[in-house]
């Protein structure tokens, strides 16, 4: 398959390599020195099968690579907006868009069905751009258990999971999942078909939501949080919050929040990627994995108090890592 990754940093890093060492025509948007670095010496994997070296084509314009079977979005939420009119090139008529992303996703009120069609996030796309950018026919949602890290330009480190989990935005099991699914299993990764993929998309969220941003306020690792019962606590409340937030706009939660909570200690030691970005000097996902949820609290007056404040202390974090980069 022609395979383009846009985004090629950690997660995109680890599934354009994966591609094409198993003998894919993968191309990959990337910039800045991670960009120069695959252009010089390809895209070097490391992981528990070795080191691996894939070779595909790397450019920051996706108009350089023509038409493409499979096209993988994995940027950074607040990239994506700027991205979507660029795709027009590398789209023939069935090609999918798998929105390998965090939070809630842009997407979210389309192809829904009911009274909530066509609706937007205001905090994402606040004027409707990103929805009128991109038919939603293209797209696939898709829900990453799997972490990696960009450890130097041009060099992926896949930490831990294997686990995609893809679902059209409609609910049907298509033909073109089962095709991206035989990619991602001939590819050594682990995929699932989901009827329900914005159920998929909550429950990954409410950890997200939570030990994301505590992980960016007090710089611990995923194990010194859950070491902590008192933050322990606080990441409770909040995803209770969120469960009943989700559940308001028919999301059906198939774990409780003890198995959540268990879910995330099998990070052990991990930088997730809030404290990683913070570190790193990146804006942070914070309307995406917080501030999304709050809005729709708002809109139907759920109350979500410890999440509205971690989203202020969040928003005045970030404020000012980047006035002090």
């Amino acid at each position: 398959m022609k395979v383009l990754v846009i985004g090629a940093g950690a997660i995109g890093g680890l599934l354009a390599a994966r591609f094409a060492i198993a003998g894919h025509a993968v191309s990959a948007v990337a910039r800045g020195p991670h960009l120069a670095a695959m252009r010089d010496a390809g895209l070097r994997l490391e992981s528990d099968r070795g080191v691996e070296v894939a070779k595909l084509a790397v450019s920051d314009d996706p108009a350089a690579f023509g038409s493409q079977d499979a096209v993988f979005l994995t940027l950074k939420a607040y990239s994506i907006a700027a991205m979507l009119p660029r795709l027009a090139p590398v789209l023939g008529v069935e090609t999918p868009v798998v929105t390998a992303i965090n939070g809630l996703p842009w997407w979210y009120f389309q192809r829904v069905g009911g009274g909530d069609e066509g609706r937007t996030l205001a905090c994402l796309d606040p004027e409707g751009a990103m929805a009128r950018a991109l038919d939603a026919c293209h797209l696939v949602g898709c829900v990453v258990h799997a972490a990696a890290e960009v450890v130097a330009p041009g060099v992926i480190r896949h930490t831990g999971g294997r686990g995609f989990i893809l679902g059209e935005l409609d609910g049907a099991l298509s033909p073109r999942l089962e095709a991206l699914a035989a990619l991602l299993r001939g590819a050594g990764l682990e995929p699932t078909l989901s009827s329900g993929i914005r159920d998929d998309i909550w429950t990954k969220l409410i950890g997200n939501l939570s030990y994301n941003p505590v992980a960016a306020l007090t710089g611990a690792r995923m194990d010194e949080i859950n070491a902590n019962p008192a933050l322990i606590g606080l990441i409770r409340t909040m995803m209770e919050e969120a469960m009943a937030v989700g559940q308001a706009y028919g999301a059906r939660f198939t774990v409780t929040l003890e198995e959540r909570l268990a879910m995330a200690r099998r990070l052990g030691a991990a930088r997730i990627s809030m404290l990683q970005d913070l570190e790193r000097g990146r804006p942070l996902e914070t309307d995406a994995i917080v501030g999304a949820v709050v809005e729709l609290a708002q809109r139907k007056a759920i109350e979500a108090p410890m999440t509205e404040a971690v989203l202020a202390l969040l928003r005045e974090r970030a404020r000012h890592a980047s006035a002090n980069p």
